[in-house]
């Protein structure tokens, strides 16, 4: 495999690269009263990202194959309505969202926190928010979305102020940093629930992918981490060495078959809160890699397993068409003393990193 930046299109030119980095703003409709923009991210090199302020949701991400055509990447929706309406919503879909105050699962939905048990409560979590908008001119160029969670929301203590940070890089990536402060110790975790598909339709079963993980975090009969960290050696969980996503996604081992595919955590290595690679994914066909680089402590693998919502249907998104790598703390970390804490504190604010670089590979 040659892998190399597409800074430059041989060959084949498809469209005039732009100048210079830029982000624009378009109104998209309304929501609670509240007015809705779709934001375009253009990077000097052609990759582009189209995000609303509605859940902080990544719509599209644009990148070239070998051949220099562009394609999108991300599987998202064209109008506001299908984001809001109520089935989509009840379904939990969370297309290109951002996901919070605390991400994934926590047992019985309980937690001990400073010796008071709290219970997480349903409510309109942060892919379900409209969030402040402000782009951010510099030597790149960032488009800032930030709210403000009261104490109380969804059960949680403390009031949280939460930004997330899109920057498209020159060297050909989406950077997301995350950021939250409160003002009563609390727990917080978010992550990005954006599905990737390289080839941008069909299946992700014959996508290459990569893990930087030597242990997942098993989880019990509803799939939520029990505090066991498992090797991946010898088992269908081991992608330490590209492997076809779809060779064992119907096996017979008990977690594989309790969700019906992957929808595993894994605990990445090296050391939380530097930036170092989690994961990489690749379309042989097209062309297309994607790598994964984070400052978090797991990666929760979900491989697209079950029956997608009408909206996702009506534009072609079937069953395993996409496959999601999200970068977070382990679930259930609450309460298990084995998983790296997501507490926050008003001395000790949260700030993680998601970045998804693109390559070509010109074999």
């Amino acid at each position: 495999m040659r892998l190399s930046a597409f800074c430059v299109f041989t060959g084949l030119v498809i469209a005039e690269l732009p100048a210079q980095a830029a982000i624009t703003a378009a109104p998209w409709g309304s929501y609670d009263g509240k007015p809705i923009y779709l934001y375009t991210l253009t990077s000097r090199n052609g990759l582009s990202a189209r995000i609303t302020n509605y859940g902080a949701t990544i719509v599209s991400l644009r990148a070239p194959d070998r051949r220099g055509v562009m394609g999108d990447v991300v599987q998202g929706f064209d109008r506001l309505s299908d984001y809001t309406n109520a089935d989509y919503r009840a379904r939990g879909a969370h297309y290109g969202a951002v996901l919070g105050r605390y991400a994934n699962r926590i047992k019985n939905e309980t937690y001990e926190l400073d010796g008071v048990t709290y219970h997480r409560t349903k409510g309109a979590q942060y892919d379900q928010r409209v969030w402040a908008g402000k782009i951010e001119a510099g030597k790149e160029t960032h488009l800032v979305l930030s709210l403000v969670d009261p104490a109380g929301s969804m059960g949680f203590p403390g009031t949280v102020k939460a930004s997330v940070t899109y920057t498209l890089t020159d060297n050909n990536s989406l950077r997301i940093d995350y950021r939250a402060s409160t003002d009563k110790t609390t727990i917080v975790n978010m992550t990005n629930h954006s599905y990737f598909n390289l080839a941008g339709k069909g299946t992700i079963l014959d996508h290459l992918l990569t893990i930087n993980a030597d242990a997942i975090t098993p989880g019990d009969a509803k799939n939520v981490p029990t505090g066991e960290i498992r090797p991946v050696a010898g088992t269908v969980f081991d992608f330490r060495k590209p492997m076809p996503i779809g060779r064992h996604v119907d096996d017979s081992d008990p977690l594989i078959q309790l969700v019906h595919g992957y929808g595993v955590n894994y605990r990445l290595n090296g050391r939380p809160g530097t930036l170092r690679f989690a994961a990489r994914l690749a379309d042989p066909k097209s062309g297309r890699v994607m790598e994964e680089w984070t400052t978090q402590s797991d990666m929760q693998l979900y491989s697209g397993n079950y029956m997608p919502p009408p909206v996702a249907l009506a534009k072609g998104y079937g069953r395993r068409s996409g496959v999601a790598l999200e970068a977070e703390r382990a679930p259930n970390s609450p309460n298990t003393p084995e998983f790296l804490s997501a507490v926050v504190t008003p001395q000790k604010p949260l700030h993680e990193v998601m970045e998804f670089r693109f390559l070509v590979d010109r074999k």
